[in-house]
């Protein structure tokens, strides 16, 4: 990753949206911009970029490792001191103490942006995104590649979630199981294993319980890790014996909605329309009320990122965009079935980044 050339693609678009200052913190953005990210804690740590240059503001015990990888100007700080002088010396040698507009990484700690806000006491507070947003939808050739060898992490983690999805076996322990394979695979973070069996799979965000596997169940599993950074998600469902009529045409019609939004998704198209073509797959069949979220999210660095693929996001599809298209039916008291693919979107269309089947996963019900 050539990260100078992201920092340089970070000044233009300063320069266009007339913004003085951006402001980052420990996290996926500034992972994107560095190629590294500091631990992230209580202490105020900060990427300064203005269209001149870029400092760094990190407390001391975090400055020698940051050496490392940080060849910027660096201003530090110990616990006794505080952060405050040190930002000062930053927003001086950047030349920017009198900037009326600072954007904030979005998901900045509160704390981090009042202090930052005494440093700038004349500017107006930005989203970061109006920055980092159009420089992270796109992914690159390389930033795809990593993407694909992150999502093979997240299809063994589901082959190995099926293999430990017995009766008796609680929601947890196949959760577990699940982290464990991402873990052997090479992922250096665990991001999401979410396990829900029975009417828990009607809980769109549920997360593992102590609650046993039963005969009948259909069960849901939400899946993803991080691998050199970039991450993986996908879900998938198995029934515990043979499934019923219901459950067969709630997974045919959830199936058909997957690719729906799937066959609409490809360069020129607006968002809005790959939601409402999986959408109406579920509403025509009658389940429109059981469908309660957006049909995906963007997939990068983080597991959630823009793009927000919903009815109401009327941006037009790029070559480059890696999304989820996941739709699902959530029935109260009785099961529910969501399936999600992660594509990259090419000049001819979608494609998914799995390589494991949508089908049911049949478990054995003795």
């Amino acid at each position: 990753m050539d990260y100078t050339v992201r920092v340089e693609e970070a000044r233009r678009l300063l320069a266009e949206r007339r913004i003085d200052v951006l402001a980052v913190s420990p996290g996926d953005d500034m992972l994107y911009l560095l190629g590294y990210t500091t631990h992230a804690d209580e202490r105020p740590c900060y990427l300064l970029i203005d269209a001149g240059g870029a400092v760094f503001v990190v407390p001391s015990l975090n400055a020698s490792e940051a050496a490392h990888h940080v060849t910027l100007p660096t201003f530090t700080y110990t616990d006794a001191d505080g952060p405050g002088q040190a930002l000062q010396n930053a927003v001086r040698t950047l030349g920017t103490p009198s900037a009326r507009r600072v954007a904030v990484a979005d998901t900045m700690r509160a704390d981090f942006v009042l202090t930052l806000k005494e440093a700038y006491p004349k500017a107006e507070l930005a989203l970061g995104s109006l920055i980092l947003t159009p420089l992270r939808i796109r992914k690159s050739a390389e930033e795809i590649d990593l993407l694909r060898r992150s999502s093979r992490d997240g299809d063994q983690a589901m082959r190995d979630a099926w293999s430990a999805c017995r009766v008796g076996a609680t929601e947890r322990e196949i959760a577990d199981a699940a982290a464990a394979s991402f873990r052997r695979s090479g992922s250096e973070e665990v991001l999401a294993t979410s396990v829900a069996s029975g009417p828990n799979g009607a809980f769109p965000h549920h997360h593992a319980s102590d609650r046993k596997v039963r005969p009948g169940d259909g069960v849901v599993f939400d899946l993803g890790g991080r691998r050199r950074g970039y991450a993986s998600d996908i879900t998938r469902v198995a029934f515990v014996g043979a499934p019923t009529a219901r459950y067969l045409e709630v997974h045919r019609i959830v199936e058909a909605a997957v690719a729906a939004g799937m066959a609409a998704a490809r360069p020129g198209v607006t968002l809005k329309e790959v939601d409402f073509a999986a959408r109406g797959v579920i509403e025509r069949a009658g389940f429109g009320p059981y469908f309660t979220h957006r049909i995906g999210h963007g997939l990068g660095l983080s597991i959630h990122e823009p793009p927000s693929v919903t009815h109401l996001n009327a941006m037009p599809i790029e070559e480059g965009m890696v999304f989820s298209v996941e739709p699902g039916i959530y029935l109260p008291g009785e099961f529910g079935v969501r399936l999600e693919e992660i594509v990259h979107i090419a000049r001819d269309g979608a494609h998914r980044l799995s390589e494991l089947p949508r089908d049911i996963h049949l478990l054995a019900a003795g």
